[in-house]
């Protein structure tokens, strides 16, 4: 019988169900790095961090690319990726694959799970590279004359995806190249494009371009790719700019195709998809993104020592009777709550009768209890999951206590409902205009418990060149009225003017830059040291610690030198300040005193045989985290003290 206290949780596989199954298929992820082997790609330039060193795009491409699968080896081991290069004269030949690759395509990399022997060998044909840089040009001959059709490109890229990675949840294709109009004036050579672009997309992959631009030779996506690579196929808003990129796609600087890579390394997964009702028989669908989502460590496995192996330990959840040392069935087991004083009397067998009615007989004086389906209906209410708008309210009504969770990014899901799209952009943009909220009922799951939610609209926003912010709703959860607790306020000691002007002034000059702080420049400096030593011992590198660095830890140096002299200051003015010194009396419970004792300070005053100076509380406490009996007078505590000291 699951504990009463327990009744409301069903630790089932349902317990995270997620509605748009398709989209679900598991946590795995397959990235394709689709890399131009052009002439202009191999063009070798002075490298920017190292001197009298030459680099160029194709080996920046290369080495972007080893970086991004070294990080996954830690932060996703269960991914997979591989490196396709085109506009080259190297036969595929070589590696096996299927006729179905493409002439002038090179798969240097299949696709396949993350495995630190296969980057290994891309560091070392870095290396190679970086000591001679003419190696990448004879490795990989460019091809000269003319390009291949991206038609082509594409082709090669769905049958490497589907030859490695056909049954994972998200397959995309980083497009590396620096070739803004591939084929000048060939009408033929788009629509092939974007036709085999469009069969790419259907078989579930997704398209990530990096464009890149050099002061000497800007990049123009309108050339051709605006043509192919559409923002969105779905797109039906007829007073849209349907060929138009967004500009952020656009890499002005070499250097920054690792940190743009990075960015967009993490798949974009819903974390549901469900029917948005605006009225009676008036249903769109969306889908939520979660934007904010803590990452943490990856999850230990427990292996089990067999002398000349290590085998993988697997758990599994079972449910015992106590008094019979049985299993029980998992179906069998029903859920109860507290209510006041505990029954003196187990549950009789009467309680089960009516047990698959609707309505359970319960004995007078006995828990009621219920199956896991009742507790599933008591928590949804019986409501299938899904969106209901109930109203709108004035943006101003809309408070900042109100955000007590994270909130869920919504974004219409035309594969659902045809027209959603247009309906929501109408929507979104008369609630923009009018500066309203809505007022939804939200159930994202069939085993959550509804809530209601202030849905925010928020429109497209950014500079250009830079991450543009989408446009879409946010659902924010609204506190119930249980939720909500007053804050104790009491009324403190005030400074004086003259200590708050001193610690302005040097406020003042610690305040951050642009008066906000960027979450995207701060990674977890802990998670980073975790897993920078875990990458070090994958790849059998030495970790070097002088070398890691903590952009979260404040510059001192930089502190003491703009306010140290104005903090000293502040200092003195609190020192001769007599409310800082006060003491604000207050009554309240007596404290406990604290019964802690140091084990290497009892075993010292047993050496010194003084255990009878030590508390009756201190040595019980002590037995107690031993494990050993509590019971009887000073003289039995300290002689039991005593013995299990003797004994370890």
């Amino acid at each position: 019988m699951p504990p009463f206290d327990d009744w409301n949780i069903i630790d089932e596989e349902e317990e995270e169900e997620l509605q748009d199954a398709s989209f679900f298929e598991g946590k795995r992820d397959a990235i394709l790095f689709c890399i131009d082997c052009s002439e202009s790609m191999h063009e070798l330039r002075d490298d920017p961090n190292y001197e009298d060193v030459k680099t160029s795009h194709l080996f920046a491409a290369l080495e972007a690319a080893m970086q991004i699968q070294k990080k996954k080896v830690i932060v996703g081991p269960n991914d997979s990726a591989g490196i396709v290069l085109f506009n080259t004269t190297h036969s595929s030949e070589a590696k096996n694959h299927a006729t179905e690759i493409k002439k002038n395509s090179f798969v240097y990399q299949p696709i396949s799970p993350i495995s630190a022997p296969t980057i290994q060998e891309l560091i070392r044909l870095l290396d190679a590279a970086r000591e001679d840089p003419e190696l990448l040009r004879s490795t990989f001959p460019p091809l000269t004359g003319k390009k291949m059709p991206m038609g082509d490109v594409f082709t090669s890229c769905n049958w490497v995806l589907r030859d490695g990675a056909p049954k994972t949840a998200s397959k995309r294709v980083f497009l590396i190249t620096d070739d803004d109009n591939p084929h000048p004036g060939s009408k033929q050579l788009l629509t092939s494009a974007r036709t085999t672009l469009l069969d790419l997309t259907q078989s579930g992959a997704q398209v990530e371009p990096f464009f890149i631009a050099t002061p000497k030779k800007p990049f123009d996506s309108s050339k051709f790719y605006s043509s192919v690579l559409l923002p969105n196929f779905l797109n039906d808003d007829e007073d849209e700019d349907a060929g138009v990129l967004p500009e952020s796609i656009s890499i002005t600087r070499i250097d920054d195709l690792l940190s743009q890579m990075r960015f967009h390394e993490m798949p974009k997964r819903a974390i549901f998809g469900i029917p948005f009702q605006l009225a009676d028989g008036f249903v769109i669908g969306v889908k939520g993104y979660g934007l904010v989502t803590e990452q943490k460590k990856g999850a230990y496995k427990y292996f089990v020592d067999l002398g000349d192996r290590m085998e993988v330990a697997n758990s599994r959840t079972v449910y015992l009777d106590e008094d019979h040392q049985a299993e029980i069935d998992k179906n069998k087991i029903v859920y109860g709550m507290s209510l006041g004083a505990p029954a003196a009397e187990d549950v009789s067998d009467e309680e089960g009768e009516g047990a698959d009615t609707v309505c359970r007989t319960v004995p007078l004086g006995k828990r009621p209890f219920y199956t896991a389906d009742e507790i599933r209906s008591f928590r949804t209410l019986d409501l299938e999951p899904g969106i209901k708008l109930l109203g709108f309210k004035d943006r101003k009504e809309l408070v900042f206590e109100d955000n007590v969770k994270h909130s869920v990014f919504i974004h219409p899901d035309e594969l659902k409902y045809s027209g959603s799209k247009r309906t929501f952009t109408a929507l979104l943009k008369k609630m923009i205009e009018k500066k309203k909220f809505g007022l939804v009922l939200t159930l994202t799951r069939r085993n959550a418990a509804p809530v209601f939610c202030a849905m925010l609209p928020q429109a497209e926003s950014g500079e250009e060149g830079e991450w543009k912010e989408p446009a879409g709703f946010h659902l924010i959860p609204l506190p119930f009225a249980d939720d909500i607790r007053a804050a104790p306020l009491e009324e403190a000691f005030r400074a004086p003017d003259e200590v708050k002007d001193a610690a302005r002034a040097w406020i003042d000059k610690l305040c951050v830059k642009n008066g906000a702080y960027p979450p995207d420049s701060y990674p977890n400096p802990a998670l980073a040291y975790h897993n920078a030593q875990l990458q070090a011992s994958a790849f059998r590198e030495e970790f070097d610690l002088e070398a890691f660095e903590d952009l979260t830890r404040p510059k001192y140096d930089m502190i003491h030198k703009r306010a140290g002299n104005l903090m000293k200051e502040w200092k003195k003015a609190l020192v001769n300040d007599e409310s800082a010194s006060a003491v604000v009396v207050t009554t309240g419970s007596k404290r406990k005193a604290d019964v802690s004792v140091d084990e290497a300070e009892i075993r010292s005053k047993h050496e010194a045989g003084a255990l009878d100076k030590l508390r009756v509380d201190q040595l019980k406490e002590f037995l107690k985290s031993k494990s050993q009996p509590v019971s009887g007078k000073k003289a039995d505590l300290v002689e039991r003290v005593g013995d299990w000291l003797d004994s370890h």
